[in-house]
């Protein structure tokens, strides 16, 4: 059942009861979204014209309920979330939002602390229980990638910050994916700084790609201890081709979040 990795469970009861919890958050939360995108964003709308207004609002909204989300996971002593300077977050503008994604709760962490952030979501979100609320605040993601940097442009040049795993999906267990040009591509062509964050804490068994629903880690709550690193600038790389710049600009993010590799 568990990785060879992971030491045994000490507290059998307490695990299951740390199980039981989990699948209650994430019940919790997909009722939550969709009370919201049916009855409580309908009502916003009518208050909050234009669009652009609406989604400000919007993702405020979203990043308030969050935070209590995390309060209640908290509060069942599943989840700790550990930041040096919440205040750093806040006050971020404009800005491209990195960070290596080893587990399935890291955006509702992001999205919690940056009242403004924006990001690009899947497609088939469109098709699950937070259509509601991801058709209406967030950029769908699309085949055409001019489409993609015309949207992400637009939405930093309001103020928002763009939440992107340059990974592409979640980090495995052991090491980590070959990370995709994207957040490059939109800084280099928004002229926006990034803002790598580290994700780390206890293991995130359970919450991991492919980890079984049954999982969580054997020995202890799953803490999320983020650490903001040092703002980097596109600007340096904008004098390279195309191609050359993109790639070097998502070596230095890669080496920024992964400086072990």
């Amino acid at each position: 059942m568990f990785p060879p990795d992971l030491p045994p469970v000490k507290n059998k009861l307490l695990y299951a009861y740390r199980v039981f919890a989990k699948w209650f958050s994430f019940f919790f939360i997909g009722v939550c979204s969709i009370i919201i995108g049916i009855s409580i964003f309908p009502v916003m709308r009518l208050f909050f014209r234009p669009k652009v207004k609406f989604q400000k609002y919007g993702r405020r909204f979203i990043s308030n309920a969050l935070r209590f989300f995390i309060f209640l996971m908290h509060s069942m002593r599943i989840v700790n979330l550990e930041v040096d300077d919440r205040m750093k977050y806040r006050e971020l503008s404009s800005k491209i939002i990195v960070a290596n994604h080893p587990s399935l709760l890291d955006v509702v962490m992001l999205l919690s602390l940056i009242p403004n952030a924006d990001c690009i979501v899947n497609a088939y979100l469109k098709r699950n229980v937070l259509t509601g609320i991801v058709l209406q605040l967030y950029i769908l993601g699309s085949r055409d990638l001019d489409d993609i940097l015309n949207s992400c442009t637009e939405s930093l040049n309001q103020g928002n910050c763009l939440i992107i795993f340059p990974e592409g999906t979640r980090t495995p267990r052991g090491g980590r994916n070959i990370l995709k040009k994207g957040a490059a591509r939109i800084a280099l062509t928004s002229g926006c700084g990034i803002i790598p964050i580290h994700i780390g804490g206890t293991d995130k068994f359970g919450l991991g790609k492919k980890d079984p629903i049954t999982g969580f880690n054997p020995q202890e709550r799953y803490i999320y201890r983020l650490t903001m690193l040092p703002e980097i600038r596109a600007e340096k790389y904008m004098p390279l081709p195309a191609p050359a710049a993109a790639r070097a600009l998502t070596n230095e993010i890669s080496s920024a979040l992964f400086p072990a590799s």
